[in-house]
């Protein structure tokens, strides 16, 4: 009888534990989801650009941000549904009257990963401290910090902080960052901004630890230390692997805890052509920005769908909050010369540059640079309209009458040949030699290559793009900003245009407290750019993705980042 009693209670252990393992982060294969949901499996996807550096202060391209994003978070975020800022890292936040202080209260019980900068490798639980560490660096000069001129201009002390930290890091940090209690951040600013909450969801406010800065150092980047859904795996120059963290915080609306994908694994494509033969044969789930002119050769045939040969798939489609654009050099022959500018944006027709030469892929800019976004109408602002004649005039005013005497210039593109970003430069190249008979060379290149090239003064003309990093139209404005001209930055005014007009209203506009009048000035900081054409505006598009179907609760938003926590796989049933 008590062989039997030891022996019953030795099953219920053993099913007690199992059950209780069911449970456990660690072992991804025992996890059981509610709601339809799978843990497991391996997401894969390729990139057009090498990640080189995984410091979210340092990370400046989209293509470095998508991979932070699932490393390090910010204090709020952006929800992909609504496109609306959400809590992150913080619960919750307040703000005085005045738009002058803003108080963050964080979650407890969340905890970076597990690393050899903690002791024992054992992630920490994160603290007010650590936000505070992370952004007083965001405003310094060190570490290649590209995001410095987001904060600088607005929080209390920062400009200061950030001259003295060109001497090394100042041991105090910013006077108007100040830790509360372990769990409260209280940030003050120098003047109003009621937009200000909107900045923190920026990826490159990403928090990371004291530890990982002091082991690691000046490769600090290549050792991401982060509260993310994932945690670096493996990185080499063919590609790069993220794993689940088994300590993340965030769970679904079922009470599932995020995320379930096992892996991501991200790998590099030398152009679309690859990428999309890649989707094709199944070794890639996901397929970013389609060539409309590719889809139905990624599809296949009407035979091969018969046979059931084509990859089973949806399309995600949002309107993206970018806007593509040819960067100009204001300071230096021939950009500084605001009838040149003019001439090439009034030069070029991008209704037939789009109809015809991206095959009806985008949205021509009709009006400034900002898109329409929450309360701001584009439509207020008044854009070029193509006149050939006018341009020609602005160009002889110049002193370049029917482009006589105008001088060589290389156009810095950054991507590869025959990609859409490639026939759009051809086109433009093309427009501007038939309307105002001015050459242009075009230097195909990587995005590090054309940041060396605007770095050291080579670049006049080059190829860039503007994603939204939190939907507000201070985002896309902050980029003219006269203040934001700083030696060596590709990224804070990068055209070194400077227009005083330009910015008393923008910081008018900063210092505005109603929302309607705040809009009003931003529509006046628009029109300024646009009469005085300090880059060739192109066009928006829309943010098109491709998605095998076994991929589940797919979602992107208008930022084009993608939160990859709440993703499945879920293998289609064959019947037999």
């Amino acid at each position: 009888m008590r062989q039997l009693t030891y022996w019953t209670f030795g099953i219920f252990l053993l099913f007690f534990g199992l059950s209780n393992c069911t449970d456990s982060q660690d072992d991804i294969s025992l996890l059981v989801a509610k709601g339809g949901a799978k843990y497991g499996g391996e997401f894969s996807f390729m990139s057009p650009e090498k990640v080189t550096t995984l410091l979210p202060l340092a990370s400046a391209s989209i293509y470095t941000q998508r991979i932070g994003n699932q490393l390090f978070e910010t204090l709020l975020r952006v929800d992909t549904e609504g496109g609306k800022i959400v809590p992150g890292l913080a619960s919750k936040y307040t703000v005085n009257e005045e738009a002058t202080k803003f108080t963050f209260f964080l979650r407890k019980g969340v905890y970076f990963h597990d690393d050899d900068c903690f002791e024992g490798g054992k992630g920490r639980e994160l603290v007010a401290e650590d936000v505070k560490y992370a952004m007083d660096l965001a405003c310094s000069k060190q570490l290649d910090n590209e995001i410095f001129w987001l904060l600088i201009s607005k929080i209390k002390g920062a400009q200061k902080h950030y001259d003295n930290s060109k001497k090394g890091q100042p041991s105090k940090g910013v006077p108007g960052i100040k830790v509360v209690d372990k769990y409260t951040l209280e940030i003050e600013l120098d003047h109003s901004f009621v937009g200000f909450y909107k900045l923190l969801v920026h990826c490159s406010l990403g928090i990371f630890p004291k530890e990982a800065i002091e082991k690691y150092g000046s490769e600090v980047g290549k050792h991401p230390v982060g509260t993310g859904p994932f945690q670096l795996e493996e990185w080499s120059d063919e590609q790069l692997v993220l794993k689940r963290n088994p300590n993340y915080w965030r769970k679904d609306a079922f009470g599932n805890r995020l995320p379930f994908l096992e892996k991501i694994n991200v790998t590099y494509s030398k152009d679309k052509k690859e990428e999309l033969i890649a989707f094709r044969n199944r070794k890639t789930d996901l397929v970013m920005h389609i060539p409309a002119e590719e889809i139905d050769h990624v599809i296949g045939s009407l035979e091969e769908a018969k046979a059931g040969k084509n990859v089973k798939h949806h399309i995600d489609s949002k309107p993206s909050l970018s806007t593509s654009y040819l960067g100009f050099d204001n300071t230096t022959k021939p950009f500084n010369d605001k009838n040149v500018r003019l001439a090439f944006n009034l030069g070029v027709d991008r209704d037939y540059l789009i109809n015809n030469w991206l095959q009806g892929d985008g949205y021509p800019c009709e009006n400034g640079f900002v898109p329409s976004m929450l309360e701001f109408n584009a439509s207020k602002v008044k854009g070029y309209t193509f006149d050939a004649t006018k341009a020609k005039q602005l160009l002889a005013q110049a002193g370049y009458p029917n482009g006589a005497n105008f001088p060589a210039l290389t156009a810095y593109i950054n991507t590869t040949k025959g990609s859409v970003v490639h026939k759009l430069a051809l086109g433009v190249q093309a427009q501007l030699k038939k309307n105002l008979n001015v050459s242009i060379t075009i230097q195909l290149c990587s995005i590090s290559e054309r940041d060396q090239a605007i770095k050291d003064g080579k670049a006049k003309i080059w190829r860039g793009g503007w994603i939204a990093d939190y939907p507000d139209p201070e985002n896309f404005l902050n980029l003219f900003y006269g203040k934001n001209i700083v030696a060596n930055s590709v990224i804070s005014n990068p055209f070194k245009y400077k227009s005083a007009a330009f910015d008393t209203s923008f910081e008018a506009a900063m210092r505005e407290k109603e929302e309607g009048k705040r809009t009003e000035l931003f529509v006046k900081c628009d029109q300024q750019v646009v009469d005085d054409a300090p880059i060739l505006l192109l066009y928006h598009q829309d943010f098109m993705t491709m998605i095998n179907s076994r991929v589940r609760n797919f979602d992107s938003n208008p930022t084009e980042i993608i939160d990859f926590s709440k993703i499945y796989i879920r293998e289609k049933k064959i019947l037999l």
